[in-house]
């Protein structure tokens, strides 16, 4: 795997040579194709919105799918799994506990093999079951981003995936942020980060950011 940095990082040869830095592209080489990211302009790159895609899992459509590179496994809330025709008696018993950003740890109900398709490419995939809610039908973590060799991009709202040979890109699922009030927020909500700013307080709602909820449970923070 190489990786290609901007042109702005490239010396010149001598102090009389000048660069053209018009096209400022991140590459990322993996052979033997080439995935390029572009630079993003400012009205495009000022959200918070998470990155949801659609997908198919054993072959039933699914939407709000949520790709997170923070969680190292794979999620589904138990009332989705039984949305899918599926009960108590096809989940695996395991061993895997969970822990929430206040460090309480609480066991899954069990786990799953699924097959998930995500455009084109379909994959075995585990998933854990879990009695919370969120605001997602199926939380992929670590697990399915490597397995299979893709790269989510939140701020080019899109998913990468290498099939075979080939690249593919998997667009966001725009149509959750046109039905959630939550989602459609965050495409509103400019970043904090990038600027300068001081305050005696930093007022969230000038912001226009929501509260944040933890994954799988009902308080908000």
């Amino acid at each position: 795997m190489v990786f290609m940095l901007p042109m702005e990082f490239l010396a010149p040869s001598s102090d009389d040579d000048e660069l053209d830095f018009s096209d400022q592209i991140a590459q990322l080489a993996l052979d033997p194709t080439t995935a390029i990211f572009e630079k993003p302009a400012d009205n495009e790159r000022q959200h918070l919105k998470a990155l949801f895609v659609k997908g198919r899992v054993d072959r039933k459509p699914m939407t709000k799918i949520l790709v997170d590179g923070g969680a190292a496994i794979n999620i589904m809330p138990y009332v989705v799994y039984r949305k899918l025709g599926k009960g108590d008696q096809d989940l695996t018993k395991t061993d895997m506990m969970l822990k929430d950003f206040e460090g309480n740890v609480s066991p899954v109900k069990g786990a799953i093999c699924v097959e998930l398709t995500i455009g084109s490419k379909t994959l075995p995939t585990t998933i854990f079951v879990i009695s919370g809610k969120g605001a997602y039908n199926l939380l992929l973590g670590r697990d399915l981003i490597h397995a299979n060799c893709c790269i989510p991009s939140t701020m080019h709202q899109c998913l990468v995936q290498w099939v075979d040979d080939k690249i593919k890109i998997v667009p966001g699922d725009s149509s959750y942020v046109i039905a959630s009030a939550e989602a459609d927020t965050y495409e509103r909500t400019r970043c904090i980060s990038g600027e300068i700013w001081e305050k005696d307080f930093l007022k969230v709602a000038d912001y226009e950011i929501p509260p944040i909820q933890a994954v799988g449970f009902d308080e908000e923070f």
